[in-house]
Protein backbone atom coordinates (compact mmCIF):
# COMPACT_ATOMS: atom_id res chain seq x y z
CA UNK A 1 0.00 0.00 0.00
CA UNK A 2 1.64 3.31 -1.37
CA UNK A 3 1.86 5.09 2.18
CA UNK A 4 2.64 8.32 2.82
CA UNK A 5 4.03 9.69 6.54
CA UNK A 6 4.03 13.06 7.84
CA UNK A 7 6.39 13.66 10.74
CA UNK A 8 5.10 16.86 12.77
CA UNK A 9 7.72 16.73 15.49
CA UNK A 10 8.36 20.77 14.48
CA UNK A 11 4.91 20.80 13.90
CA UNK A 12 2.69 21.40 10.80
CA UNK A 13 2.73 24.61 8.87
CA UNK A 14 0.82 25.26 5.31
CA UNK A 15 4.47 26.65 3.78
CA UNK A 16 6.23 23.91 5.24
CA UNK A 17 4.02 21.21 4.31
CA UNK A 18 3.76 22.23 0.63
CA UNK A 19 8.00 22.52 0.51
CA UNK A 20 8.10 18.83 2.09
CA UNK A 21 5.83 17.09 -0.06
CA UNK A 22 7.11 19.09 -3.08
CA UNK A 23 9.93 17.33 -2.50
CA UNK A 24 8.67 13.80 -3.40
CA UNK A 25 7.13 14.84 -7.05
CA UNK A 26 9.30 14.10 -10.05
CA UNK A 27 9.76 17.25 -11.69
CA UNK A 28 9.26 19.98 -8.17
CA UNK A 29 10.50 22.88 -10.64
CA UNK A 30 7.53 21.93 -12.80
CA UNK A 31 5.23 21.51 -10.29
CA UNK A 32 5.95 24.83 -9.27
CA UNK A 33 5.34 26.54 -12.51
CA UNK A 34 2.22 24.65 -12.25
CA UNK A 35 1.37 26.14 -9.07
CA UNK A 36 1.60 29.63 -10.60
CA UNK A 37 -0.69 29.02 -13.17
CA UNK A 38 -3.53 28.08 -10.80
CA UNK A 39 -5.19 31.86 -11.16
CA UNK A 40 -5.03 32.66 -7.36
CA UNK A 41 -5.26 36.18 -7.47
CA UNK A 42 -1.64 38.73 -7.27
CA UNK A 43 -0.12 35.09 -5.94
CA UNK A 44 3.12 34.01 -6.65
CA UNK A 45 5.43 30.75 -5.60
CA UNK A 46 8.85 30.75 -5.30
CA UNK A 47 10.56 27.58 -3.71
CA UNK A 48 14.13 27.28 -3.25
CA UNK A 49 16.93 24.85 -1.57
CA UNK A 50 17.45 26.07 2.38
CA UNK A 51 19.59 24.04 4.92
CA UNK A 52 18.78 24.01 8.37
CA UNK A 53 20.68 22.07 10.89
CA UNK A 54 22.81 20.59 8.11
CA UNK A 55 19.84 19.02 6.84
CA UNK A 56 18.85 20.40 3.39
CA UNK A 57 15.16 20.87 2.19
CA UNK A 58 13.24 23.41 0.31
CA UNK A 59 11.74 26.22 1.63
CA UNK A 60 8.56 27.52 0.11
CA UNK A 61 7.58 31.26 -0.17
CA UNK A 62 3.87 32.62 -1.51
CA UNK A 63 4.26 35.86 -2.48
CA UNK A 64 1.20 37.79 -2.45
CA UNK A 65 1.16 41.19 -4.75
CA UNK A 66 4.70 41.08 -4.27
CA UNK A 67 5.50 40.63 -0.86
CA UNK A 68 5.63 37.96 1.63
CA UNK A 69 3.22 38.30 4.42
CA UNK A 70 5.10 38.97 8.02
CA UNK A 71 8.81 40.03 5.75
CA UNK A 72 8.18 43.74 7.49
CA UNK A 73 7.71 42.79 11.19
CA UNK A 74 10.94 39.93 10.57
CA UNK A 75 13.08 42.55 8.91
CA UNK A 76 12.39 41.12 5.75
CA UNK A 77 14.16 38.14 6.70
CA UNK A 78 12.94 36.54 2.89
CA UNK A 79 15.31 38.56 1.16
CA UNK A 80 18.51 36.79 3.06
CA UNK A 81 19.47 33.67 3.03
CA UNK A 82 17.71 30.60 4.48
CA UNK A 83 20.93 29.87 6.08
CA UNK A 84 21.28 32.93 7.97
CA UNK A 85 17.10 33.68 9.21
CA UNK A 86 15.42 30.33 8.40
CA UNK A 87 11.95 30.08 10.02
CA UNK A 88 8.30 28.80 10.48
CA UNK A 89 4.96 29.83 8.66
CA UNK A 90 4.83 33.29 7.61
CA UNK A 91 1.92 34.55 9.22
CA UNK A 92 -0.72 33.53 12.07
CA UNK A 93 -4.48 34.00 10.40
CA UNK A 94 -5.64 37.08 10.55
CA UNK A 95 -9.31 36.66 11.12
CA UNK A 96 -11.69 39.41 12.31
CA UNK A 97 -15.89 39.19 12.99
CA UNK A 98 -18.09 41.54 10.65
CA UNK A 99 -18.62 44.37 12.78
CA UNK A 100 -21.92 46.22 13.28
CA UNK A 101 -22.82 49.44 11.90
CA UNK A 102 -21.82 50.86 14.60
CA UNK A 103 -18.55 49.44 15.27
CA UNK A 104 -16.61 50.50 12.31
CA UNK A 105 -13.94 52.53 13.92
CA UNK A 106 -12.93 49.12 15.94
CA UNK A 107 -12.86 47.19 12.81
CA UNK A 108 -10.36 50.12 11.63
CA UNK A 109 -8.57 50.01 14.47
CA UNK A 110 -8.24 46.25 14.16
CA UNK A 111 -6.51 46.68 10.75
CA UNK A 112 -3.90 48.95 11.68
CA UNK A 113 -3.24 46.41 14.10
CA UNK A 114 -2.63 43.51 11.87
CA UNK A 115 -0.32 45.69 9.45
CA UNK A 116 -2.67 48.04 7.04
CA UNK A 117 -4.20 46.01 5.36
CA UNK A 118 -7.78 46.98 4.40
CA UNK A 119 -9.75 44.68 2.40
CA UNK A 120 -11.32 41.35 3.80
CA UNK A 121 -12.86 38.41 2.10
CA UNK A 122 -15.65 36.31 3.48
CA UNK A 123 -16.51 32.66 2.80
CA UNK A 124 -18.14 33.46 -0.54
CA UNK A 125 -15.35 35.09 -1.82
CA UNK A 126 -13.18 31.92 -0.86
CA UNK A 127 -15.21 29.88 -2.60
CA UNK A 128 -15.50 31.74 -5.76
CA UNK A 129 -11.91 31.73 -6.04
CA UNK A 130 -11.37 27.96 -5.99
CA UNK A 131 -13.78 27.65 -7.73
CA UNK A 132 -12.10 29.60 -10.12
CA UNK A 133 -8.81 27.91 -9.77
CA UNK A 134 -7.22 26.10 -12.84
CA UNK A 135 -6.87 22.39 -11.11
CA UNK A 136 -8.93 19.10 -11.34
CA UNK A 137 -11.91 19.29 -9.33
CA UNK A 138 -10.99 16.75 -7.03
CA UNK A 139 -8.33 18.93 -5.92
CA UNK A 140 -10.72 21.78 -5.85
CA UNK A 141 -13.28 19.89 -3.33
CA UNK A 142 -10.01 19.07 -0.71
CA UNK A 143 -8.72 22.58 -0.94
CA UNK A 144 -12.63 24.32 -0.28
CA UNK A 145 -12.73 21.30 2.71
CA UNK A 146 -9.96 21.82 4.30
CA UNK A 147 -10.87 25.95 4.22
CA UNK A 148 -14.08 25.26 5.81
CA UNK A 149 -12.39 23.68 8.90
CA UNK A 150 -10.56 26.75 9.64
CA UNK A 151 -13.77 28.74 9.15
CA UNK A 152 -15.56 26.63 11.25
CA UNK A 153 -13.09 26.67 13.73
CA UNK A 154 -12.87 30.83 13.91
CA UNK A 155 -16.63 30.54 14.24
CA UNK A 156 -16.82 28.44 17.24
CA UNK A 157 -14.06 30.37 19.00
CA UNK A 158 -15.35 34.15 18.55
CA UNK A 159 -19.30 32.93 18.70
CA UNK A 160 -20.23 34.37 15.09
CA UNK A 161 -21.50 32.44 12.29
CA UNK A 162 -19.32 31.46 8.96
CA UNK A 163 -20.83 33.96 6.99
CA UNK A 164 -19.92 36.07 9.54
CA UNK A 165 -16.25 35.68 9.58
CA UNK A 166 -13.92 37.97 7.54
CA UNK A 167 -10.38 36.76 6.82
CA UNK A 168 -7.92 39.58 5.55
CA UNK A 169 -6.98 39.96 2.35
CA UNK A 170 -3.56 38.74 2.24
CA UNK A 171 -3.77 36.72 4.87
CA UNK A 172 -6.42 34.84 2.60
CA UNK A 173 -4.51 34.54 -0.25
CA UNK A 174 -1.54 33.02 1.47
CA UNK A 175 -3.66 30.76 3.03
CA UNK A 176 -5.82 29.83 -0.26
CA UNK A 177 -2.25 29.43 -1.82
CA UNK A 178 -0.95 26.53 1.17
CA UNK A 179 -4.39 24.82 0.71
CA UNK A 180 -4.66 24.68 -2.95
CA UNK A 181 -0.94 23.36 -3.19
CA UNK A 182 -1.03 20.68 -1.15
CA UNK A 183 -4.25 19.43 -2.22
CA UNK A 184 -2.88 19.54 -5.78
CA UNK A 185 0.52 17.86 -4.16
CA UNK A 186 -1.34 14.99 -2.35
CA UNK A 187 -3.38 14.28 -6.01
CA UNK A 188 -0.09 13.82 -7.81
CA UNK A 189 1.35 11.91 -5.17
CA UNK A 190 -1.68 10.02 -4.87
CA UNK A 191 -1.07 8.02 -1.19
CA UNK A 192 -3.56 5.30 -0.64
CA UNK A 193 -2.95 5.90 2.85
CA UNK A 194 -1.54 9.17 4.65
CA UNK A 195 -0.74 8.67 8.34
CA UNK A 196 1.07 11.28 10.89
CA UNK A 197 3.16 11.45 13.76
CA UNK A 198 1.49 13.38 16.71
CA UNK A 199 1.59 17.28 16.52
CA UNK A 200 4.20 18.96 18.70
CA UNK A 201 2.42 22.80 18.44
CA UNK A 202 4.96 24.37 20.68
CA UNK A 203 4.38 26.26 23.99
CA UNK A 204 4.29 29.95 25.20
CA UNK A 205 2.14 32.21 23.44
CA UNK A 206 1.23 33.83 19.94
CA UNK A 207 0.44 37.55 18.99
CA UNK A 208 -2.54 37.91 16.75
CA UNK A 209 -5.21 40.08 15.89
CA UNK A 210 -7.56 39.85 19.20
CA UNK A 211 -4.36 40.04 21.28
CA UNK A 212 -1.67 37.71 22.88
CA UNK A 213 -3.09 33.72 23.34
CA UNK A 214 -1.64 30.83 24.47
CA UNK A 215 -0.15 28.04 22.61
CA UNK A 216 -2.08 26.71 20.47
CA UNK A 217 -4.14 29.64 19.43
CA UNK A 218 -7.93 29.11 19.98
CA UNK A 219 -8.46 28.17 16.23
CA UNK A 220 -5.98 26.02 16.11
CA UNK A 221 -7.00 23.89 19.28
CA UNK A 222 -10.02 23.66 17.68
CA UNK A 223 -8.94 21.83 14.69
CA UNK A 224 -6.76 19.60 16.74
CA UNK A 225 -9.69 18.11 19.02
CA UNK A 226 -9.52 14.75 18.54
CA UNK A 227 -5.73 14.82 17.09
CA UNK A 228 -2.60 13.45 19.62
CA UNK A 229 -1.06 16.86 20.51
CA UNK A 230 1.97 17.70 22.71
CA UNK A 231 4.12 20.42 23.92
CA UNK A 232 7.35 20.97 25.02
CA UNK A 233 10.50 23.66 25.85
CA UNK A 234 9.92 24.72 22.14
CA UNK A 235 8.52 28.45 22.80
CA UNK A 236 6.25 29.62 19.81
CA UNK A 237 4.07 28.26 17.35
CA UNK A 238 5.00 25.91 15.90
CA UNK A 239 1.72 24.24 14.45
CA UNK A 240 -0.83 26.88 12.35
CA UNK A 241 -4.50 27.02 11.41
CA UNK A 242 -3.95 25.89 7.91
CA UNK A 243 -1.25 23.36 9.05
CA UNK A 244 -3.78 22.00 11.25
CA UNK A 245 -6.90 22.02 9.10
CA UNK A 246 -4.43 20.18 6.14
CA UNK A 247 -3.55 17.68 8.91
CA UNK A 248 -7.51 17.06 10.21
CA UNK A 249 -8.52 16.60 6.42
CA UNK A 250 -5.54 14.14 4.82
CA UNK A 251 -4.80 12.46 7.96
CA UNK A 252 -6.17 9.35 8.49
CA UNK A 253 -4.47 8.19 11.37
CA UNK A 254 -1.41 9.54 13.92
CA UNK A 255 0.90 7.64 15.59
CA UNK A 256 3.85 6.01 15.13
CA UNK A 257 5.87 5.67 11.97
CA UNK A 258 4.24 2.17 10.35
CA UNK A 259 6.41 -0.49 8.73
CA UNK A 260 7.59 0.52 5.92
CA UNK A 261 9.76 0.21 2.40
CA UNK A 262 11.16 3.78 2.39
CA UNK A 263 11.12 5.30 -1.19
CA UNK A 264 11.64 8.93 -0.84
CA UNK A 265 11.72 11.61 1.64
CA UNK A 266 10.95 15.32 1.46
CA UNK A 267 11.92 18.12 4.36
CA UNK A 268 9.88 21.27 4.38
CA UNK A 269 11.21 23.95 6.05
CA UNK A 270 9.33 26.94 8.01
CA UNK A 271 11.10 30.31 8.66
CA UNK A 272 12.44 30.19 12.28
CA UNK A 273 15.75 28.94 13.30
CA UNK A 274 16.20 26.65 16.65
CA UNK A 275 19.58 26.75 18.41
CA UNK A 276 19.36 22.75 17.97
CA UNK A 277 16.51 21.31 15.95
CA UNK A 278 15.81 21.49 12.20
CA UNK A 279 12.76 23.67 12.22
CA UNK A 280 11.09 21.57 9.46
CA UNK A 281 8.23 18.83 8.68
CA UNK A 282 9.23 15.75 7.06
CA UNK A 283 7.46 13.92 4.43
CA UNK A 284 8.02 9.83 4.19
CA UNK A 285 6.82 8.10 1.05
CA UNK A 286 7.09 4.09 0.57
CA UNK A 287 5.23 1.03 0.54
CA UNK A 288 3.63 -0.86 3.48
CA UNK A 289 1.64 -3.56 4.54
Amino acid sequence: MKTLYIDCGMGAAGDMLTAALLELTPDPVKFVEKLNTLGIPGVEYRAAPCVKCGIKGTRMEVLVHGGEEGAEERGHAHERSCRETGGHERRHEHIHEKPCEHARGEEHMSEHACGGHHHHAGMSDIEKIFASLDMPEEAKADALAVYKIIAAAESSVHGVPVSEIHFHEVGAMDAIADVAAVSLLMLEIAPARVAASPVHVGSGAVRCAHGVMPVPAPATARILEGVPIYGGDVRGELCTPTGAALLKHFVSCFGALPPMRLEKTGYGMGMKNFEDRANCVRAMLGEAE
